[in-house]
């Protein structure tokens, strides 16, 4: 068995985790016939390969030292690029992109984690794809880069030859579905054991981010409305009584929120309500139908219904991973 050679990409500014996360990952994935020595032989050749020789840098001080550099780099089967606040501007997205774009056709696969993304944009390869990044990003990227169909929300994306994915360890979700496609779902698996982590996470980013943040002026006469509304989640929150309070007829209304927010009335205030009731479901003191009704659900089914659609798990498990106090109340 030929192990294939992932290329991990180094840069001064890195997310460390980003890198060694899932370098772990594809070092766990060890074949179980042994190569003659009475070890256990490596799937994976894994490579750091620097922008130069010189070691570099991460966010948290970790310094690395590079096997290979851009310019010495052998073929890859697959490159990986780690996020970092460097990538989002400057030189070192630039020389990156470059090397990539050139490189690109001889790589069978190319995946960013994080941040990533920002050095594989410039290219052109992911226009008109479906992608991710960490969620406090996926705007910013949307607006950088409108040909690129972003989807805040998800763990990991696959398009093609083109992986991305969410922030930090999101990238060991990539990294196992990556071993799964090469050996299957029991080497995957094996390699999640030993990390000790979800071969499959249920649910998206949103569960993990935090509650919505409303990026308005304080001069802007929708945000009387809105915080009127975060109060008030359990009375009418229609169209038209929203209307009523900014002083404009429903229809003006509805077109101007979706200027302003991007979004339809009715799929802000549902957000509102899911974010509320998510903090609510921490601090784990009142049963599921009662946060339910506290944040304005007509009833325990429609709450579960919408939680689980936005979030990708029931309000249940929500609760159990994130509550802040034990003996939780179903």
């Amino acid at each position: 068995m030929n192990p294939k050679r992932i290329g991990f990409l180094g840069y001064d500014g890195l997310q460390a985790l980003d890198l060694v996360g899932p370098l772990e990952a594809f070092m766990t994935a060890v074949g179980e016939e042994g190569n003659g020595n009475g070890r256990p032989q490596d799937r994976y050749e894994v490579l750091v390969i620097g922008l130069t020789n010189e070691p570099f840098t991460a966010e948290t001080g970790i310094v690395f030292q590079p096997h290979k550099t851009i310019e010495n780099a052998p073929a890859l089967d697959t490159l990986i690029i780690p996020g970092g606040k460097s990538l989002r501007s400057g030189e070192t997205s630039a020389t990156i992109s470059q090397w990539l774009k050139k490189r690109a056709s001889k790589i069978r696969r190319i995946a960013s984690v994080c941040t990533g993304v920002y050095a594989v944009a410039p290219t052109g390869l992911l226009d008109g794809r479906r992608v991710t990044t960490h969620w406090r990003f996926a705007r910013d990227l949307a607006q950088r880069f409108p040909r690129l169909k972003v989807d805040a929300n998800a763990l990991y994306i696959k398009d093609d030859k083109f992986y991305t994915s969410a922030g930090i360890t999101a990238g060991i979700d990539l990294s196992l579905a990556l071993i799964e496609d090469d050996y299957g779902s029991q080497v995957a698996l094996s390699v999640a054991r030993e990390l000790v982590v979800y071969l499959k996470r249920p649910g998206g980013q949103e569960q993990y981010s935090e509650p919505l943040q409303f990026q308005i002026q304080s001069t802007d006469h929708f945000a009387d409305v809105i915080t009127w509304a975060r109060s008030h989640l359990r009375q009418d929150l229609s169209v038209e009584s929203l209307a009523g309070r900014a002083y404009l007829c429903p229809r003006h209304f509805s077109r101007r929120f979706k200027e302003v927010f991007g979004t339809t009335p009715g799929v802000f205030v549902e957000t509102l309500r899911l974010d509320e009731a998510r903090r609510r479901l921490a601090e784990n003191k009142n049963t599921i139908e009662a946060v339910g009704a506290s944040v304005g659900f007509g009833s325990a089914k429609a709450f579960r219904r919408s939680f689980e659609k936005r979030f990708g798990i029931p309000p249940s498990v929500y609760r159990s991973r994130f509550a802040t106090h034990t003996s939780p109340r179903k």
